[in-house]
């Protein structure tokens, strides 16, 4: 008998007071307004360990969403009033604090490549990586918001494409940085001979990229995973490209199992076209819970919710994502839905799903969010989320917070253990890292995958080389990092 597979579960949050059900932050029981606190971080931290979530998914933009109601005051009034994510607060200094009272928990974190330098970032991240024993994991973010590229000071944001084609150029020089600057065993720690690290196993990376160059070696010794988790949101067709190269797990916006299956197939095979397998990526949709003791509990408890939602703040923010001001359009309307520079994806899901009218898309925005929603007691949802994983072809689920903290508390002490009954939950988490614990083969990205190009590559041609040298001067010593640095 096959073994069903286990439905992993990240919490879907952000930095900030309202993230994706927009309105719910006026909740009496809800606490977002303390995001800015640590003890609020540290308690859902604790509260996602407790129920052997994989981890904490930390959303993140630049920039401010400005589309909707643009004509008025530059189209920021709605997004302040109801707090669209903005404030907004930078989602990594959060990590060291949870990562101190937690063990197993991963962190997925969103960095947008236009506001970092590899370099730099490398060390952030190998830094966090150290802190967490490999827990951490980066969400590749391009950008879609002109907001934030005038913010750092551009004319506003690249093309689609070539956001992408940044990324790529990006990832080359920080793979080369993570994998191949220092050796294993580089670092001996060696009181009684003042040695720290070997010379000879530390190497300068020489880069010279479409978009990024670099001559240095990394600042960092080598963390657990080295490289982060990868995740990564996006099918557009050049977006699925990138996927198959560099995610490992992939977050995708379906509104039925059905549309899940095409959205996953066309990622496995992106993937396989990438020279990888299909089981190298873990596919999650986004999804909302609402549950409790009984059926009627759990519905009592959802139309309480809608009384808080704000179907027009969720309206603004999906005109961010799509790059269309729905507030020029009368509420039947049509709307005409062109190529966007924005997130492709979401206008073409608008298109598919006949969403094509202000009011259509309010009806969809009634709990502030476009997103799927199961209401019901623990047997229904687990019936809903099994249905979903098993004909979407997917892993599991980015939960969004409804209300903080009830939303993952509900979820933790009603669904998980109807989900364990069923044999489709971790009953304990296993020992490693956040890329050990989704694949079960080790802290280190596969063989198969493009960054690990680069795992020997630098001491093989350091070596190469310094034989070279050594010949030239006939037999006299050569250090490597005297050489000069190889061009990789």
């Amino acid at each position: 008998m096959t073994r069903q597979k286990h439905i992993h579960v990240n919490a879907f949050n952000m930095n900030c007071v309202g993230h994706i059900h927009h309105g719910l932050w006026t909740h009496p029981r809800d606490r977002s307004t303390e995001y800015n606190t640590l003890k609020y971080w540290t308690d859902i931290a604790r509260t996602l360990e407790k129920g052997l979530f994989d981890g904490l998914f930390i959303a993140d933009v630049i920039g401010y969403y400005d589309v909707y109601q643009h004509a008025q005051r530059h189209g920021v009034d709605l997004t302040l009033r109801e707090a669209i994510q903005l404030p907004v607060n930078n989602p990594w200094l959060i990590i060291s604090a949870m990562a101190a009272v937690t063990e197993h928990l991963g962190f997925g974190v969103t960095a947008t490549i236009s506001a970092h330098n590899p370099y730099t970032f490398a060390r952030d991240v190998s830094t966090l990586d150290q802190l967490t024993n490999g827990r951490i994991g980066w969400n590749i973010v391009t950008g879609y918001v002109d907001s934030g590229a005038r913010g750092l000071g551009q004319e506003g944001l690249d093309e689609h494409d070539r956001r992408y084609d940044r990324a790529d150029d990006f990832l080359a020089l920080a793979y080369k940085l993570w994998e191949g600057s220092w050796e294993d065993g580089a670092v001996i720690a060696d009181k009684a001979r003042r040695i720290h690290a070997l010379p000879e196993k530390v190497h300068p990376v020489v880069h010279n990229g479409p978009f990024y160059r670099a001559n240095a070696i990394h600042m960092s010794a080598p963390s657990p995973q080295r490289t982060p988790l990868l995740f990564q949101a996006g099918t557009s067709s050049r977006g699925l490209q990138f996927a198959g190269q560099h995610a490992e797990g992939i977050f995708i916006g379906a509104t039925t199992p059905e549309a899940a299956r095409e959205a996953s197939r066309k990622l496995r095979q992106a993937a396989v076209d990438a020279g990888r397998r299909p089981e190298d990526i873990k596919i999650y949709a986004g999804m909302a819970v609402v549950t409790g003791d009984t059926q009627a509990q759990a519905q009592e408890k959802y139309a309480e919710y809608l009384q808080h939602a704000s179907a027009e703040g969720g309206l603004a923010h999906f005109a961010a994502s799509t790059g269309v001001d729905f507030a020029q359009y009368d509420l039947d309307e049509p709307i005409p839905f062109g190529k966007s520079n924005a997130i492709q994806s979401a206008a073409a899901a608008a298109q598919a799903q006949g969403w094509t009218t202000r009011r259509k898309l309010l009806e969809q925005f009634k709990l502030g969010s476009r997103y799927n929603t199961v209401v019901g007691d623990a047997n229904h949802v687990a019936d809903e989320l099994t249905r979903w994983i098993d004909e979407g072809e997917i892993d599991g689920f980015n939960l969004t917070r409804i209300v903080v903290p009830e939303t993952w508390e509900d979820f933790a002490n009603t669904v998980v253990p109807e989900l364990q009954n069923r044999g489709r939950y971790r009953t304990a988490y296993e020992p490693g890292g956040f890329r050990h614990k989704l694949f079960g083969q080790g802290d280190r990205l596969p063989a198969n995958h493009v960054g690990a190009q680069w795992r020997d590559a630098l001491a093989h041609k350091a070596g190469q080389a310094a034989a070279s040298v050594q010949a030239d001067t006939k037999g006299g010593p050569a250090h490597p990092l005297t050489t000069k640095p190889i061009a990789v």
